[in-house]
């Protein structure tokens, strides 16, 4: 995003939740969790600003406003099953407050998670759900005069991990003497993690790496610097971090390089 911005390019980002249940990794924060005063909600609307203003995105949005979609936690749990949360929410109302963001921005690119979610985040694949949804019915006729005129997206992505990136990070976290819960993963055994042969799409961002890193520590209830991510980003570095990867789902591909991969996510995209 932030590549793409220091471009020229108008980027819109879109969150579906306020990530009211949420882990409170900040002691001093931790009252806002869903189980005590539950205004964490609240608390990650700054965060994801801050986040954006590191990014250099101005025009980001709530789904359908803020609170209009419930965090739906993790999946069998009990806020799974509440009425109010997003993985309950029929697709179609859903996707219904996306349509018109779409015909308004009129964006020739579109990314979201794949059809896991990234990690399985209940979610993270509604919200997959919910674009492919808008994106289809953003092409089609005005069935309603409050959502704008047809627009048809050129590309639609999913953003994708690499499995052959992962297990890298994996074996140099290990060389570093580094063992927590994600060294501990069977490399076979990586569900977020795709096949080489998946990926479409090869971004070079190395040099926004840093803003990249303060954008997620600007979710501090959330991401911690210590281990994890962020162990992996210090190891690995702008090898693994600099470059993002995509699957194309949607359009046609544009020009590739001698790995098969696209450079641009508007390859072959007119205008």
């Amino acid at each position: 995003m932030a590549k793409y911005v220091d471009q020229g390019v108008h980027v819109t980002q879109v969150t579906c939740t306020l990530g009211e249940e949420g882990e409170v990794l900040l002691p001093e924060l931790a009252h806002l969790a869903s189980d005590q005063e539950d205004a964490l909600g609240a608390h990650r609307q700054t965060e994801l600003a801050a986040a954006m203003a590191e990014l250099g995105v101005s025009d980001f949005r709530l789904l359908g406003g803020p609170g209009r979609f419930r965090d739906s936690g993790m999946m069998g749990t009990p806020q799974n099953d509440r009425p109010d949360s997003f993985w309950r929410t029929d697709l179609l109302e859903a996707a219904l407050e996306l349509v018109p963001i779409i015909r308004e921005v009129r964006p020739q690119v579109v990314v979201t998670y794949d059809d896991f979610g990234g990690y399985g985040h209940p979610d993270h694949i509604q919200a997959h759900r919910v674009t492919h949804y808008a994106v289809a019915l953003a092409a089609g006729p005005t069935f309603r005069s409050d959502l704008g005129e047809p627009w048809q997206v050129s590309k639609l992505y999913w953003t994708a991990f690499p499995r052959s990136i992962v297990v890298a990070g994996i074996e140099a976290m290990k060389a570093q003497g580094i063992e927590d819960d994600f060294t501990s993963m069977d490399p076979d055994d990586l569900p977020f993690a795709c096949d080489d042969s998946l990926v479409t799409t090869a971004i070079e961002a190395g040099d926004w790496l840093d803003r990249k890193m303060s954008a997620l520590r600007a979710h501090g209830t959330q991401v911690t610097v210590d281990g994890g991510f962020f162990a992996l980003a210090d190891n690995v570095g702008a090898e693994a971090f600099g470059t993002e990867y995509y699957r194309l789902a949607l359009g046609d591909p544009g020009p590739a390089d001698e790995n098969g991969w696209e450079r641009d996510l508007f390859a072959g995209v007119d205008g």
